[in-house]
């Protein structure tokens, strides 16, 4: 899918619904959209609830059907796909077989709180936070994430 396409898609897609997050559990939703070099770019609508010890992480296609959900736990972390259910050590194991290349999901809560908690080889800008936006760019290799979300 080209880069084109992949902006279409990913401007294309409906906000899905809020999720629901338990008390005292962060929940945003949104669209986000991933270019890692050397990789196929990636968008996809998403709902994002939990914490970076405890959380679930799912993706949506452009129609709002679910395309896979991620969920973490201290030791572990699974991926739900229509491919089956895959099990990994850890959040970062899962994020980065995913992505092909290592993503600081446990980063991206503070990230969409507005801290620009730092992660080696991550530069985020988080000034456009209050308008539902956030973006982090990593050096090597290169990645560009970019985010529209609702709070």
């Amino acid at each position: 899918m080209g880069s084109a396409l992949a902006v279409a898609l990913l401007a294309g897609c409906a906000t899905p619904p809020k999720p629901q997050a338990a008390p005292g559990e962060q929940a945003w939703s949104g669209r986000l959209a991933l270019t890692v070099q050397g990789e196929q770019p990636f968008s996809a609508g998403f709902e994002l609830k939990g914490a970076p010890e405890q959380g679930e992480l799912t993706l949506l296609t452009p129609l709002g059907g679910t395309a896979g959900v991620a969920r973490w736990a201290p030791g572990s972390a699974t991926l739900r796909t229509d491919k089956g259910t895959r099990e990994f050590g850890s959040l970062d194991e899962l994020a980065t077989q995913v992505a092909g290349a290592p993503i600081p999901i446990a980063a991206l809560f503070d990230w969409l709180q507005g801290r620009a908690t730092q992660v080696p080889g991550w530069n985020v800008d988080v000034s456009q936070v209050p308008q539902g936006r956030l973006r982090a760019q990593r050096t090597s290799p290169p990645a560009d994430l970019r985010l529209a979300f609702e709070h």
